[in-house]
């Protein structure tokens, strides 16, 4: 099986599980079959409406601190019950998300000068961004840069999610870059 059809089928199977829906996925066995799913990994777990391709929930994490499989269980249960910008994901809604899953490589910090600097820096569609300003903090995935492609846009609301003004980068906040390979149902 294909690394990408184990990382599916495990989150998906993960949030089939909590519904008590039988999937025909047997994690125990993607487990046994699979022993690089217990090395350390970080892991987001994206789910999208079949529908219009909507967000519909999506949870992760920035730095490994768990292995990969338990990662993954994790981070899709939370993407589907607890992500607090939605609603938890019905039993109906099931059969209507694709997933995907991402698993990211370790963050970098990126010294810069200016916000040209790091404009300079940033490579679009390439590196996910974390966002430090004191107590905020934030991540855009390397993928959000197709929805936002632009680099204002894509900071401006960066620094929104993280809760502060669309022009915080004029505050020289921390910035970390990684890379992340994206796995898509």
């Amino acid at each position: 099986m294909q690394k990408k059809d184990v990382l599916i089928k495990l989150a998906r199977g993960a949030i089939a599980e909590e519904f008590g829906i039988d999937s025909g996925i047997d994690i125990d066995m993607l487990h046994k079959q699979n022993p690089w799913l217990d090395e350390p990994g970080a892991a987001f777990v994206t789910l999208n409406r079949k529908q219009d391709g909507s967000l519909r929930g999506c949870i992760g994490s920035i730095i490994a601190h768990q292995s990969l499989f338990d990662d993954i269980i994790q981070n899709a249960k939370s993407a589907a019950f607890g992500d607090p910008r939605f609603q938890a994901l019905s039993k109906d809604e099931f059969d209507k998300i694709t997933i995907e899953v991402s698993i990211l490589g370790q963050p970098k910090a990126l010294n810069y000068d200016s916000i040209d600097d790091l404009r300079s820096k940033i490579r679009p569609g390439i590196d996910g961004v974390i966002f430090r300003l004191g107590t905020y903090q934030a991540t855009y995935l390397p993928q959000v840069w197709k929805q936002l492609p632009n680099f204002d846009a894509f900071f401006s609301t960066l620094c929104q999610k993280a809760g502060l003004e669309p022009s915080c980068l004029e505050r020289h906040p921390d910035i970390y870059t990684y890379q992340a390979e994206e796995f898509c149902e």
